[in-house]
């Protein structure tokens, strides 16, 4: 048979069955738009987290107490908690020549009032350099002023929703506010910068690292962040804070330097991984959708005999039959293959215009994993149908009409 032939012969059979054609480009359409939609989710999160990240600055090293490691052995009996990282600790990395900014973060939680109005929040003690250092910005005011960290002036930075709900729509600066048990006086405000990170900088606090130190009774740091002159330049500072660190700890290696891009690059390994899994997972719905294939193929072919009698019994041959009824199983999966596709990017093109926040990402591979695995399993499981009525014998095939 011609290639025209086949391919028209081939349509005729499909369209000569309208419900149970539309019924299997549905089941097919919907599982390739599953592997499309669940990868771009995928895709989505890495991108969601991988910004959020970014978002906190840029050649960040992040300085935490106590070394995280593997040791064999049993576990010691008593428990043992790391080194405090003091505010002397923090400015010390000043003297490394890699380190441009250095900004120590003491956290706790406090009331914050206003009067009658009162309101439980994060409080962030820092310096002058966490603005830069965190790429924030103001919305008005000014930020924790420049001087001795050890000297904690009464002043806050408060973010919007705080201000908000303290102040109720009036101007915030310049006002007292009780933090705990000590007073401050409000001189900047901080422009909306929604999450990061699960810390909604909208609802916080910000003072002096000194004053939040004596306000929880805590001279230990939670962290440090220090921002790096230059990305290349990272690896060498993570190995100098180290150094700095362990000749005033007396020699202890016993603080955690975890570098921007090591964050970056294992969240990406993670998310990326998850990615995949769950577009594997979704293209086992391609396999049931490809069974259905073969069911209707099997139909087809017993409701046919007749005509695959007539063909073979005018010439043609077994590669003919073979090639017609895999013509069938191809129309079939790269219709609904062509039909999820654009399903999906609808999905994703809904989704984005309702949730702007969180993006959902179609990867390149994505459309083109999900056709060929589509269109293979359509062609597998036709492959038995197809098998069956080439072999049919044409002298019997005929004897059944």
């Amino acid at each position: 048979m011609h290639p025209t032939d086949t391919l028209t012969s081939a349509a005729r059979a499909l369209t000569a069955h309208l419900t149970r054609t539309w019924l299997t480009l549905t089941a097919m359409a919907f599982a390739t738009a599953a592997v499309v939609l669940l990868s771009s989710l995928g895709e989505g999160a890495r991108r969601y987290v991988l910004n959020e990240f970014t978002q906190l600055g840029t050649h960040l090293l992040i300085v935490l107490p106590g070394r995280n490691e593997t040791a064999g052995g049993a576990p010691p009996l008593l428990g043992e908690t790391p080194r405090d990282l003091t505010l002397d600790d923090a400015l010390a990395l000043l003297r490394s020549r890699y380190v441009e900014r250095v900004a120590p973060v003491s956290i706790g939680a406090a009331e914050v009032s206003v009067g009658s109005l009162s309101r439980e929040v994060t409080i962030l003690g820092s310096t002058t350099e966490f603005l830069d250092v965190r790429r924030l910005d103001m919305a008005a005011g000014r930020f924790l002023p420049p001087g001795d960290p050890e000297r904690g002036a009464p002043v806050a930075v408060m973010g919007q929703t705080l201000a908000r709900e303290l102040f109720r729509g009036a101007n915030p600066i310049g006002q007292r506010v009780r933090i705990g048990d000590r007073r401050f006086r409000v001189i900047g405000l901080l422009a909306e910068s929604g999450v990061s990170l699960g810390s909604n900088l909208a609802d916080v606090a910000l003072i002096p690292v000194a004053s939040a130190q004596a306000l929880f009774d805590n001279p230990g740091l939670f962290r440090v962040l220090v921002q790096a002159g230059g990305r290349e330049s990272l690896d060498v500072a993570a190995d100098d804070l180290r150094r700095i660190i362990r000749e005033r700890h007396e020699g202890e290696d016993d603080v955690t330097v975890i570098t921007q891009d090591a964050l970056l690059g294992t969240f990406d390994r993670i998310l990326g991984a998850l990615t995949l899994a769950v577009a594997g997972i979704a293209a086992i719905s391609l396999a049931v959708a490809g069974v259905l294939i073969m069911n209707v193929m099997l139909v087809s072919v017993s409701q046919r005999t007749a005509e695959i009698g007539l063909l073979k019994a005018l010439g043609a041959r077994q590669r003919d039959v073979l090639g017609l009824f895999l013509t069938e199983a191809l129309l079939l999966a790269a219709a609904g293959t062509a039909a999820g596709i654009a399903l999906a990017y609808l999905g994703v093109w809904i989704f984005n215009a309702q949730f702007p926040a969180f993006q959902l990402v179609v990867p390149a591979w994505a459309p083109l994993a999900a056709a060929a695995v589509s269109i293979g399993a359509g062609l597998v499981f036709g492959l038995l149908p197809a098998r069956r009525a080439a072999r049919l014998d044409p002298v019997q095939a005929l004897n059944r009409v």
